[in-house]
């Protein structure tokens, strides 16, 4: 392995960095990467290290009898020479602001970048000086420009009677018509990000939030935009999210990023606060799902409570007192009234269980369900499902004496045809009894009933419609293992539709990946996959695609330097509110803001710009900090098929050097030259592709570009001739880094097969996640008839914390059961008892990192390898930026049962530490898989398990 090398002056020996430089966003970094610069002799292999701290080693430079290198040492990165005579390091640059990034030299002088700026420094006197460099290019990416945002639209709603939706979209506001006219710029602020539009109920405004003040705050803007909008203040500087108008479009709720619930009367501009989580959702912008009632005077929501569940609680305004609807044993979310507020529809799960812990591996495969719920608010009402019966009428009875129907929700009463006239003028005459909603907690568990005939499973974003109907949707359940064909997309989510009159339930539409209902309750906006939104009646029965809006109008002018700065700010105030330790691990964030705000006039691409965060951010000494993404030029390039081969040279001509087998059954571990028919092997010559001759001087894999997943046809010879040849059929793939992958995996396996005598399993785990859990099934249970175990995660790339992997290796044996024929199995079963060994290095972290130390913690084994990356910090969601970049703010830190911080920027040691040296890779040697081979055999010495027989004497009960 080899990351950053230089050459010696005779090109005899190298010197090379063999790991990622780990500070590009986290300075003084101390993990387990804080590797070592090799000077390697190519012909003999032997290695001599630079004398190395626990520090970051990059970027080394041969030149005459020294390596000149850059180091953190001293915390801020530095340049250092390396004298080969006297075997000593010396400092020679003493930066104390910024760090040098880059080094290059010839002769007696070294260039290196810092500050911005190019710097030269003679190595014989010791001086520096900068580089004075003058350049007037035309920069095309700061160029002024409109743009079509419709692919970068984010949030959604819906106008009170479904004539126009309005979007955000790359942080402008835009009306959009269901049919008819034109699409509406409302904002045109390409220096500001507005978020989270909502039409009022009463039509003439939309509310949204605005950083155009520097911090968020809630704008309130006349519908067609022809006035100034008006802010209000939401709280405390924060991140804030999805405003939700009160049906009498007087109030407006609101969520924020500390987990807590707040509404505000736009007459008073007082923020209320309702309620707070004690835990929080994975996003924060998801926290507590409040919905209103209809007569404006309540507030329902679903907290998260001490027990991990949610329960639905109502808060009723005008005296700020709350009652819990749901009574705490269940997981009970997405509440909703109905449209005349007599009822109260949620959704709830007893099953959830270890769901609640999503950060455990053991909340995989969990497939919970989610029944719908209705609560009777009033004592005095009836249930909506109340038994029915068919009658006859009675011979006496009139017509004209039918009494007018009751009337259950908003469904207009049933009135008998005589009296038809006389209730037209009535109801011309009489505007409708304003609602009233009334809440008796006394008995209100036992009016909670289920709705009869609804769909059972993963449910969500329940909402009332007009005519007494009822939407949620309902996510099929997919579980962690998704089966061989893990690229196949998951199942969209199916939009439903219950008739609360005819009790009946039915798909409304399916494959929508959200909804929102109008306020009428008559129009359904729905979003669907590949960007499609359109409007539709919430009566009628659309098919996929009906009522598609014209999202293609949807222009904005954008100034990318006011966009960077915007983003700039915004990402400087996101690591300050979303970062777990609010004191910023000590860092003057206010000033750390001031030092790099310097560069923004020199922004000139995009990737400056994320180059820009990386640095800011990397003060804050943390790992999972992380930038990517936004909108950069686009690259056209033409992907190039792979066949999962190594090649070499040799007369001329390509021959297979080695061919990757795969495993055929499974689609994403498919080897192109291994199929039936096809059986290419090594040491076969490749002669032509699509019958174009290669030859030697030719790049092979110029003949594959725009290949993948098409058939392409292979000629193939024992023998570098075309006499004898043979054709085959191959469709070659994008990677092959998973065949590979599994190359090394079953190479491993079967060598400690071998060397064990079949007497030990191996296990590879690349992460703690989906894959890893996969893989730990996989290979885990398939050696069950081992005595012991060497788990290997090097390179595992973390994801959650795998409690479930350490629970199955921690398992004592309790119990041995004998049947009647056939041997005698355990309880507990499906575990090996014997020994276990771990095998780690510096590539393996955050789930990684807790893996390892929870291993030992557990005391489950002996541990050979190297120190961990020391990356235990969590992420979460975050607020995207305003042209779909990301950045990411650790937003939970570890810190250990006896209260102490702890991993993070340390890494977890092994027990016996192995290195695997440049001699080692180049002769393909694995000396750490060799240690754990041989410290497992001398515990198998110690302690082998072996079962015990069935007792030869059984017992006698009968006869004593």
């Amino acid at each position: 392995m080899g990351e950053k090398g230089s050459y010696s002056p005779d090109g005899k020996r190298l010197a090379h960095t063999h790991i990622t430089n780990p500070t590009t966003t986290w300075k003084h970094y101390r993990g387990g990467q804080t590797g070592p610069i090799w000077l390697t002799d190519l012909q003999t292999l032997a290695t001599e290290e630079i004398p190395h701290e626990n520090a970051t080693d990059t970027s080394p430079l041969w030149l005459g009898g020294k390596v000149y290198f850059l180091s953190d040492r001293q915390r801020t990165n530095n340049v250092f020479a390396y004298d080969l005579a006297t075997k000593k390091v010396e400092q020679l640059t003493h930066h104390t602001d910024y760090d040098v990034k880059a080094l290059s030299g010839f002769g007696s002088e070294l260039v290196y970048e810092q500050a911005g700026r190019l710097h030269l420094l003679n190595t014989t006197d010791g001086r520096v000086s900068d580089l004075k460099i003058s350049i007037s290019p035309e920069v095309l990416a700061l160029r002024p420009q409109y743009r079509n945002v419709a692919t970068m639209v984010r949030s959604t709603a819906i106008s009170p009677t479904g004539m126009r939706a309005v979007v955000e979209a790359r942080g402008d506001i835009f009306t959009v018509p269901a049919k008819k006219g034109e699409s509406r710029n409302l904002t045109h602020s390409d220096g500001a990000h507005e978020r989270y539009p909502a039409w009022s109920p009463d039509g003439t405004r939309i509310a949204y939030v605005s950083d155009a003040s520097g911090e968020y705050q809630l704008m309130v803007q006349d519908q067609r935009g022809t006035k100034s909008a008006q802010s209000y203040s939401l709280g405390p500087p924060s991140f804030y999210f999805h405003p939700r108008w009160s049906p009498d479009s007087k109030k407006i709720a609101y969520t924020d990023k500390k987990l807590t619930l707040w509404y505000l009367d736009l007459a008073s501009r007082k923020p209320v606060r309702v309620a707070s989580d004690t835990y929080g959702p994975l996003t924060n912008d998801d926290a507590l799902a409040p919905a209103w009632s209809p007569d404006a005077q309540w507030l329902a929501y679903s907290q998260l409570m001490p027990n991990h569940l949610r329960t639905v609680y109502v808060y009723h305004l005008p005296s700020g007192r709350r009652f819990a609807i749901s009574d705490g044993r269940s997981d009970a979310t997405t509440p909703a009234f109905s449209r005349d507020g007599k009822y109260l529809f949620f959704t709830a799960s007893t099953d959830v269980g270890l769901r609640t812990t999503w950060l455990d591996m053991t909340s995989y495969d969990r497939v919970s369900k989610r029944t719908l719920y209705v609560a009777v608010l009033n004592k005095q009402d009836a249930s909506p499902f109340a038994p029915q019966s068919d009658e006859e009428k009675d011979a006496a009875s009139k017509p004209d004496s039918v009494a007018v129907g009751k009337p259950v929700g908003n469904r207009t009463p049933k009135v008998a045809v005589q009296d038809l006239k006389v209730a037209v003028k009535e109801t011309k005459a009489q505007k409708p009894a304003a609602v009233k909603v009334v809440i008796d907690t006394a008995g209100l568990g036992q009016r909670i009933l289920v709705v009869p005939g609804t769909a059972v499973g993963d449910l969500s974003a329940v909402q009332a419609a007009d005519g007494d109907k009822l939407f949620y949707l309902e996510q099929p359940p997919v579980g962690t293992s998704a089966g061989p064909d893990a690229a196949a997309p998951l199942p969209t989510q199916r939009l439903h539709r219950f008739d609360m009159q005819a009790r009946k339930d039915e798909v409304f539409m399916a494959e929508v990946n959200n909804y929102s209902l109008s306020a009428d309750g008559k129009k359904i906006l729905y979003s669907a996959p590949h960007d499609s939104y359109g409007i539709v009646e919430a009566a009628g029965k659309p098919a996929a695609g009906d009522g598609k809006l014209a999202m293609t109008a949807l222009d904005a002018y954008i100034d990318p330097r006011h966009e960077w700065e915007q983003m700039f700010n915004e990402v400087w105030r996101l690591e300050r509110d979303y970062f777990y330790d609010a004191n910023m691990h000590g860092l003057d964030w206010a000033a750390t803001r001031k030092k790099y705000a310097v560069f923004l006039p020199y922004v000139a691409h995009r990737a400056d710009l994320n180059y820009l965060f990386a640095e800011m951010m990397g003060e804050m000494v943390v790992g999972h900090n992380y930038v990517s993404g936004g909108d950069m030029p686009a690259l056209q390039a033409n992907p190039v098929g792979l066949l999962g081969a190594d090649y070499e040279v040799v007369d001329d001509h390509y021959r297979f050097k080695r061919v990757f087998n795969g495993e055929n059954f499974n689609p994403s571990l498919r080897a192109p030259l291994t199929g039936p028919g096809v059986n290419v092997q090594a040491g076969e010559y490749l002669l032509a592709v699509n019958n174009r001759p290669l030859r030697g001087t030719d790049n092979v894999y110029s003949f594959f570009e725009n290949t993948v997943g098409k058939q392409l046809t292979l000629t193939v010879n024992s023998k570098p001739t075309m006499q004898g040849a043979r054709e085959v059929t191959v469709v070659p793939v994008a990677s092959e880094a998973t065949l590979r992958r599994i190359d090394w995996v079953e190479g491993n396996r079967r060598k400690v097969d071998e060397l064990t005598h079949g007497r030990v399993a191996y296990v590879y785990l690349p992460n703690t996640s989906a894959e890893g859990y996969e893989f730990f099934n996989r290979y885990y249970f398939s050696q069950l008839d081992k005595e012991a175990v060497i788990v290997d995660e090097r390179f595992n790339g973390g994801g959650f914390v795998a409690d479930y992997i350490l629970d199955l290796l921690n398992r004592p044996l309790l119990s041995y059961w004998a049947p009647r024929e056939g041997k005698a199995f355990t309880s507990p079963g499906a575990s090996i008892y014997g020994p276990k060994v771990m095998l780690v290095n510096e590539f393996a972290g955050s789930g990684g990192d807790a893996l390892l130390a929870f291993f030992r913690r557990r005391g489950l084994g002996t541990i050979v390898g190297k120190r961990t990356w020391g990356g235990l910090v969590g992420i979460s969601g975050y607020p995207v930026l305003l042209d779909g970049g990301t950045v990411t703010s650790p937003s939970f830190g570890i810190y250990s049962p006896d209260g102490k911080w702890e991993i993070e920027n340390q890494g977890v040691p092994p027990d016996i530490e192995v290195d695997v040296l440049p001699a080692d890779t180049q002769n393909g040697a694995d000396p750490q898989l060799a240690k754990a081979v041989e410290v497992i055999l001398g515990d198998l010495q110690k302690q082998s398990f072996k079962p015990l027989p069935i007792p030869a004497q059984h017992p006698t009960r009968a006869a004593e």
